[in-house]
């Protein structure tokens, strides 16, 4: 299974290109996600991982996702190699991003493109435990 999820920053608008054989649009962008541990005397690092986003998916990250923007991805990593004129082969490893989403709050302005808010995580968190609410400790049996 190949299955990654990441949430960061932007480090840059997404970049718009578009194949050769079919004129299918490719955006490309990179994210800068916080590692989860913090060394005692040392600030946060971060991973910049560079993420590519093909067709619709692409189109609605160009249109908008911008520098600074927290956002989530989901995908799968890719792996390609080529050779340059040289000669020389080349590496790259990427994130094919298959979902994508708004992460910021609504304080930080982050919308949907149709000028509502969303924050997908926090919504699906807050619906998930509001039907777990109870009203009064009274309630439950021990």
């Amino acid at each position: 299974m190949n299955k990654v999820i990441l949430m960061g920053r932007l480090t840059r608008d997404p970049e718009v290109r578009y194949t050769q054989t079919n004129n299918t649009l490719v955006a490309s962008f990179s994210l800068a996600v916080n590692r989860r541990f913090v060394r005692q005397g040392e600030e946060r690092q971060a991973d910049f991982i560079n993420i590519v986003a093909w067709g619709k998916q692409g189109e609605f990250c160009s249109k908008y996702f911008k520098k600074g923007q927290q956002v989530g991805v989901i995908g799968r990593i890719q792996t390609r190699s080529w050779d340059d004129d040289q000669g020389q082969k080349h590496y790259a490893t990427e994130v094919v991003a298959e979902e994508v989403y708004f992460a910021d709050s609504k304080r930080d302005g982050a919308t949907n493109g149709n000028g509502n808010f969303e924050n997908t995580f926090g919504n699906e968190i807050a619906e998930a435990s509001s039907e777990f609410e109870m009203s009064s400790t009274d309630d439950l049996p021990f």
